[in-house]
């Protein structure tokens, strides 16, 4: 397994040909995709795209893209029916920009309908397998991209993040996963669900990668009126600056979150390793619960969103989604207008944290990834949870905006990846990066692969 760094060097001095490296994955994907169901779409383009790409910063670098991300000429579905032959006349800024670099987009990847649960199946292509286990789940909304990342399908995937959806695939698939700031990469087309909390961002298996890439993307753009200018650093090149002296805070429950235990005992050991580079801090926090107010918000709008098509999308829904129309007939704008209310007690609750720390550590999820076949686990530890009980550490930072990554920290005792959360102060992409990259030199696990059977 290589780096994308060193990869683009190699494909830039022609030690590996970029076309090449677009027919191994191409090889690849017709291997495991039957088992994994990683990909949906490919580009038939690929390879002469690759060829036209060498004397580009990126060098013809293979990228897998979430269905969710527009894609000129190439099929765009959002793993929805009332999409299935939608083809785009444009790119989303992220894949123009990558298309500009030199990136080749080799394929599109699977995804829950419309990205709205944590879960990746639907009515159109069916579940993606998880890798460590083709038996369980990859989580989502970008579990087709951690599912090609992982399985060694495609070096790099992009995904994007509305409530964990970058950093649940990342935790269930042992790979790495960046949320950055809100607007640090710029998110057009939009579709008006999960307003205000989507990051666009990858799935990759080193943090230098992210990093990498990162310089690529990031910046304003006019189309998307909420992203960030340039602020001029260059992530990959500020990697490696020593950490000083650093306060890090670990919380293992949010103060409100049921945890499976073998959960908490790795990602407790992996958090206090760190201290090598500062002072690492169990705190007890009493953040509010943003669950009910996640499901208010991503229902009314999504429900809003599809108001004129609604009668003919219930006639191909994802099944489970069905439920969402009794809800809405149950809220109303006073609902919706109070999210704003609770989001402004989680963000006093976390500013007094980040006022004395630097960073917070959490478990990614409350659980490790669970079978498929049912959407959730029915309880943690013996107790019961709600339908996304299993995910509450993610949430919490698309509402105040924050970066977040997920990190491997190790393995169930039968080898299930399990996630660590990195959360740093609004706009520390670079921090977050950094105290990231430290802890894959002290504790890297690219040397462990899915075996896939």
């Amino acid at each position: 397994m290589e780096s994308i760094p060193n990869l683009v060097e190699k494909l830039k001095g022609g030690e590996i040909k970029a076309s090449e490296l677009v027919e191994i994955c191409f090889e690849k994907i017709k291997e495991l995709n039957p088992k994994i169901n990683a990909f949906v779409t490919l580009n038939p383009k690929a390879v002469e795209e690759a060829k036209m790409a060498k004397d580009k910063p990126l060098a013809g670098l293979p990228v897998a893209v979430k269905d969710n991300t527009d894609t000129k000429g190439i099929r765009t579905t959002y793993g929805s029916k009332l999409l299935e032959k939608h083809v785009p006349g444009e790119d989303a800024i992220l894949v123009e920009r990558l298309k500009k670099a030199g990136a080749v987009v080799i394929g599109k990847t699977n995804m829950p309908e419309f990205g709205l649960i944590a879960y990746t199946d639907n009515p159109l292509f069916g579940a993606t397998r998880n890798p460590w286990d083709l038996n369980r789940t990859v989580g989502g909304s970008s579990g087709g991209s951690a599912a090609a990342v992982a399985a060694g399908m495609v070096p790099v995937a992009t995904g994007n993040d509305g409530g964990g959806s970058i950093r649940i695939p990342a935790s269930f698939c042992s790979l790495y996963g960046l949320k950055p700031t809100t607007g640090r990469i710029p998110w057009y087309p939009q579709m008006p669900v999960f307003v205000g909390m989507v990051s666009e961002g990858f799935l990759t298996n080193f943090v230098e990668d992210t990093a990498f890439l990162l310089d690529f993307v990031r910046g304003m753009d006019i189309r998307d009126p909420n992203s960030l200018p340039d602020d001029g650093l260059s992530y990959f090149g500020a990697l490696n600056e020593p950490l000083d002296k650093i306060r890090i805070a670990f919380s293992p429950d949010l103060g409100y979150a049921t945890l499976d235990p073998e959960v908490e005992e790795v990602v407790r050991k992996s958090a206090f390793k760190l201290e090598k580079f500062g002072e690492v801090e169990e705190v007890k926090l009493n953040a509010p619960s943003l669950e009910a107010e996640l499901t208010i918000k991503v229902v009314l709008e999504f429900v809003s969103f599809l108001s004129d098509k609604i009668d003919e999308w219930k006639k191909v829904a994802f099944p489970p989604y069905l439920r969402f129309l009794d809800l809405v007939e149950s809220l109303t704008w006073r609902e919706y207008v109070k999210i704003e209310e609770k989001r402004i007690e989680l963000w006093k609750s976390l500013k007094q944290i980040f006022e004395s720390y630097d960073f917070l550590i959490t478990p990614t999820t409350a659980v490790k990834p669970f079978e498929l076949g049912s959407l959730s686990p029915k309880e943690i530890a013996g107790e019961p949870i709600t339908p996304i009980g299993w995910m509450p550490f993610t949430y919490p930072f698309n509402f105040t905006g924050q970066p977040a990554a997920s990190i491997p920290a190790g393995f169930s005792k039968e080898g299930l990846p399990i996630g660590m959360q990195i959360v740093g102060r609004k706009f520390d992409d670079l921090g977050v990066l950094r105290l990231s990259k430290a802890f894959q030199d002290l504790s890297p696990w690219q040397k462990i692969k899915p075996r896939i059977t």
